[in-house]
């Protein structure tokens, strides 16, 4: 049995071999990030639907929308980032390259988000300065890589 562990070890020695067991483990990983991935927007769907339950059945003196609205668009724009994780994974598995636009289309996604949900009175001026650079970052990022996409394309 030590003998069988050892062989393979010393198999692992070139360059072919242990590539293609890197490539293994990267692909195991992948499957298994997916799955915790599934699990996750499993239960994001299953708290929004418990959130807006509660807040539809709740009696209220106000509307519904006034401060419940920006906590229903923020879970609503959390499922949608842990499907974007679950296209970039799912990518991955399927072609073996992280897809640059997928990345950066989730990224600017989570800043939406952030901006959608962002109480303008506990937040300073850096804090939105700090927003507006990082989704005019990412725009530029994508604008960049799907130019050149489409070129590579053509």
């Amino acid at each position: 049995m030590l003998k069988k562990i050892f062989r393979k070890i010393s198999k692992l020695g070139s360059d072919e071999n242990f590539l293609h067991f890197t490539e293994s483990v990267e692909v195991i990983i992948s499957k298994i990030l997916s799955l915790a991935m599934i699990l996750v927007i499993i239960v994001s769907v299953c708290d929004l639907v418990i959130y807006l339950t509660k807040e539809l059945l709740n009696d209220h003196d106000e509307t519904l929308l006034k401060d419940t609205l920006f906590v229903i668009f923020g879970l609503f724009l959390n499922v949608l980032i842990a499907l974007e994780i679950l296209e970039n994974i799912t990518a991955y598995l399927r072609k073996h390259v992280i897809q640059v636009e997928l990345v950066i289309v989730t990224s600017l996604i989570a800043v939406s988000r952030k901006i959608i949900i962002l109480d303008l009175e506990k937040k300073t001026a850096s804090d939105l300065i700090g927003l507006a650079a990082a989704i005019f970052a990412l725009s530029i990022s994508y604008l960049i890589v799907r130019y050149t996409n489409q070129r590579h394309d053509s």
